[in-house]
């Protein structure tokens, strides 16, 4: 069954890079047979994430485009703000967090600069220069290669600052948020830097506008049966708090 989903995730991504696969294509990719991949793409149909045609199938929702994070910090701002408001209340005395890089989470870490007793660790060069004078937060910074186009610190060697540290909670954010492919970055790397990020943190919560919902960018960070908490604003639709609700996941909606 492993097998099986990382096959179904890897041709999604294909689906998502290229916009359409062919059987025969993927038969070769994969090493499977014509009748496993038309299984693989029914599945991918039946979750609303691909459309088949003769042959092959094409991918039903369009990936969302990158923007820099100054073009993002202009999008959603009331929404980012209440959201990061919200989030900073689950923050306690002793706490030991990890803010993930975003336009989302450097409204918590705003809120967070009167925190007292709290270790912040963060790989985004935005929320470190945020939180750089708080009194009451210990701050931490991974290692690491330095994106742009994002402020986001990462690479192997941020993910090796990870490993001597155990947190309480990670505060995530994201690029995209569907029910079925779960928690979407649009590069790699801060995929693979958000995944570190998850296995060291005992309580995952996700800060997203409800933009990002139904949204599906090309590397996945995480399925969301590991993520214990949703923050998010009004616009979330019935769909997508009924799913996340039977998934047992707590969801916050700000006013």
């Amino acid at each position: 069954m492993r097998h099986t989903s990382q096959r179904r995730e890897s041709i999604l991504q294909l689906l998502v890079r290229d916009g359409a696969v062919q059987v025969t294509d993927l038969v070769d990719a994969f090493g499977v047979s014509a009748v496993t991949i038309r299984s693989d793409l029914s599945a991918l149909e039946a979750q609303g994430l691909a459309t088949r045609s003769h042959g092959g199938a094409t991918l039903t929702r369009t990936p969302p485009t990158e923007h820099t994070v100054r073009q993002k910090d202009a999008i959603n701002q009331q929404q980012k703000e209440r959201i990061g408001a919200r989030a900073a209340q689950l923050v306690q005395p002793g706490d030991n967090i990890i803010i993930d890089s975003g336009t989302t989470t450097i409204s918590l870490a705003r809120h967070l600069r009167e925190a007292s007793g709290i270790t912040v660790m963060t790989n985004g060069l935005n929320i470190a220069w945020e939180l750089a004078d708080a009194p009451g937060v210990d701050l931490i910074l991974t290692g690491g290669l330095l994106r742009k186009e994002s402020l986001s610190i990462q690479g192997t060697q941020a993910e090796a600052s990870l490993q001597a540290y155990n947190f309480d909670k990670l505060f995530l954010g994201v690029d995209g948020l569907d029910l079925q492919f779960g928690v979407t970055t649009h590069h790699e790397a801060e995929a693979s830097l958000n995944h570190k990020m998850v296995e060291r943190a005992k309580k995952i919560i996700v800060v997203t506008d409800a933009s990002k919902f139904g949204r599906i960018s090309l590397h996945r960070i995480v399925q969301l049966e590991r993520v214990h908490t949703v923050i998010t604003d009004a616009g979330i639709g019935q769909d997508y708090r009924e799913g996340l609700q039977k998934l047992g996941i707590e969801l916050i909606v700000t006013d």
